[in-house]
């Protein structure tokens, strides 16, 4: 396991929530779901994101948007259009004026458009497919696009890990991967595959939109002027990355910096001060940050025994665990469990 990986593992999509968009002018989505991570690609046509905190982003076909959450922001035609829609947590959607809108109005039957597919036209008043009328927006959803209209494809991460969020933290708001920056195929099998209803077509689909997120965070971590972390950089050192490695592959084993400096092969005094350099802490603080943040996945588990955690992790005892944890995150596994 290497660094990215590891801490990709948390937002791993498990049946995550993916839709095809076929959108006509003027359009525009309020998104206030607050999920962590969420995966914009344009299949064809523009649009333009506006982020909470301010600011005009461009989009066009090819380019890929990563949007991490909790912040809210527009999808839209133009950065004048009002929101026609609002996307609330558990993908609820309402009208501007508060109305629910069922997703399954939302989306075109089967023959129509494709699964997992809504849009909009040009004409008249918001319209579900079905024939659901709908206050305030433009008619169509459920109906064919027109020609000019913009194909998004959304793919929402529903469910954040702890050991995700070590990720999550270094990426910034609105993270745009342009079409020219890169070269991936993977939009174009993602907008094949979507409106498809084959057996095990939901799996296919989350691997898909697993490999096209790894490949965006590659190529966005590459950059010179991307200022990756730390634990990205260290990856590609002949000494610290297999350090790491070693350290997030096994959590459990009695590591001390002698025994990682003698398994990577140098000084204790050499690994401790580039790891240091590189990481921007010292290894036995990554490890304890690594196993503390496997623990907190491994508590959300409903069987899961805290002895059981703590052996996985590298704790000799329950109490140690408990120590440990209560010593970093200021509550203990069992408040930490009771909350989550």
């Amino acid at each position: 396991m290497d660094t990215l990986a590891g801490l990709l593992d948390g937002p791993r999509a498990r049946g995550a929530f993916l839709i095809r968009s076929l959108m006509t002018p003027p359009w525009s989505m309020r998104i206030e779901d607050e999920a962590p991570l969420t995966l914009c690609a344009v299949v064809q046509g523009k649009a333009c994101v506006l982020p909470e905190a301010g600011g005009l982003v461009r989009v066009e076909s090819g380019d890929v948007v990563i949007f991490r959450g909790p912040d809210h922001y527009t999808v839209a035609d133009e950065p004048d259009t009002a929101p026609q829609v609002h996307i609330l947590p558990g993908q609820e959607c309402r009208t501007p004026d508060g109305a629910p809108i069922r997703m399954s109005e939302l989306l075109s039957p089967p023959g129509v458009l494709g699964v997992r597919t809504w849009g909009t036209q040009a004409s008249g008043g918001t319209q579900a497919s079905g024939g659901t009328q709908a206050s305030g927006g433009t008619q169509g959803i459920g109906s064919t696009q027109a020609t000019g209209g913009t194909e998004l494809l959304t793919g929402t991460y529903e469910v954040q890990s702890e050991v995700s969020s070590r990720l999550l933290a270094t990426l910034p708001p609105v993270l745009v991967i342009r079409r020219d920056s890169w070269d991936n195929p993977l939009v174009g099998f993602l907008a094949e595959e979507i409106v498809k209803d084959a057996p095990g077509q939901t799996a296919v689909l989350d691997r898909l939109l697993d490999l096209l997120l790894i490949g965006a965070l590659r190529t966005w971590f590459a950059r010179q002027d991307s200022k990756a972390p730390g634990w990205y950089r260290a990856h590609s050192d002949p000494v610290v990355g297999p350090a790491v490695r070693m350290l997030q592959a096994e959590p459990a084993r009695p590591w001390t910096v002698a025994l990682l400096a003698r398994e990577t092969g140098v000084s204790r005094a050499a690994l401790a001060r580039r790891f240091t350099e590189l990481v921007g802490e010292p290894p036995m603080a990554f490890l304890t940050g690594w196993r503390l943040a496997l623990a907190a996945d491994l508590l959300r588990e409903p069987d899961a025994t805290l002895a059981a955690v703590a052996r996985k992790v590298g704790y000799g005892s329950p109490f140690a665990l408990s120590s440990a944890f209560k010593r970093v995150r200021g509550i203990s596994p069992q408040e930490f469990r009771s909350v989550g």
